[in-house]
């Protein structure tokens, strides 16, 4: 086959996969956007992520992950479902992303099936499938093959599902046929997401100070206490935040996942601060097994849970 029709083929077969959008380019170093990540890093916006300034070569340049990649597909994947968070005080928000089972599960499985099916067609192609844990940049490739643009509060806006997708790549060692047209910036002169940050963790469009952050709190940071402002500005999240992308005009887009394994588990929407106070080593790994809210510790939730109902007491 030619580089046209395998490529033609794989995207067939990733949408057969599940993703809802697909893109092919060339493993290249991604140049600009290491100048980027570096003057980021330079801030210390990272916090306490000490692991994104480790070896930023292989952040910027495919190749230092998978020596022998040419092609690079990436994928997105629509999560979003129709449910609300509640106004209770006696629970704590969760991020859309965390509702269901773990995104990487979800996305690795598929990336796995996705390779599998290529090796079949071309007994000569080997890669590797990376999904965030990897140290490559999801959002730059998503760019870079079209798949969307890069909104102000820096995530990844597709016209179809607006910001509500998850991102992986598949790394691999066989020349293909690239996409070449981007999505042009849509974001104009909005700056919603910016003004409605209530710790103002967008510094400017485009650029997200992780200290500031919610997100980064009640995920990322280890600290026994949550740091002000952010524990009396936390507007009722326990885990994670969706402010800047449930203000974002192209979200009114969204349209409902075909992947049922991301519909909300039981309490995962809104959880009960008391029960997260009451977890023990064994609960917690019970109730949150296959969920990505286990990345924030037994003791970032109860601090989380902690900090909401003292910020409701006074």
């Amino acid at each position: 086959m030619s580089n046209y029709q395998i490529s033609h083929l794989i995207k067939e077969r990733a949408r057969a996969e599940g993703f809802d959008k697909v893109g092919i380019v060339g493993a290249e170093p991604l140049r600009r956007e290491a100048g980027l990540l570096s003057e980021w890093l330079s801030r210390n916006n990272q916090g306490e992520m000490q692991w994104m300034a480790r070896n930023p070569e292989k952040r910027t340049n495919p190749q230092e992950i998978f020596s022998p990649a040419r092609s690079v597909v990436v994928v997105a994947l629509n999560y979003y479902t129709p449910h609300k968070h509640q106004d209770n005080t006696a629970t704590g928000k969760v991020s859309r992303y965390a509702w269901g089972d773990d995104y990487h599960d979800v996305l690795t499985a598929k990336l796995r099936s996705l390779l599998s099916w290529i090796k079949e067609q071309r007994p000569d192609a080997e890669g590797k499938v990376c999904v965030d844990i990897q140290p490559v940049m999801d959002k730059a490739w998503a760019v870079r093959a079209g798949l969307g643009w890069l909104g102000k509060h820096s995530n990844v806006i597709t016209q179809e599902y607006g910001s509500w997708v998850f991102l992986g790549e598949l790394l691999l060692n066989i020349e293909l046929e690239y996409d070449e047209d981007q999505i042009e910036d849509h974001c104009g002169s909005c700056t919603l997401c910016i003004e409605a940050c209530p710790t103002q963790a967008i510094t400017e469009p485009y650029v997200v100070n992780a200290n500031k952050c919610i997100s980064y709190a009640t995920i990322e940071l280890r600290a026994k206490e949550t740091p002000q402002p952010i524990a009396t500005n936390l507007s009722g999240w326990l885990y994670g935040c969706d402010i800047c992308q449930d203000v974002c005009p192209w979200n009114r887009f969204e349209q409902v996942t075909d992947e049922a394994r991301f519909a909300p588990r039981e309490g995962n929407v809104n959880a009960k601060l008391s029960d997260v106070l009451e977890l023990t080593p064994e609960s917690y790994v019970e109730r949150f097994r296959h969920s990505a809210m286990k990345r924030a510790k037994l003791s970032g939730l109860q601090r989380n849970a902690q900090a909401l109902l003292d910020a409701r007491q006074t």
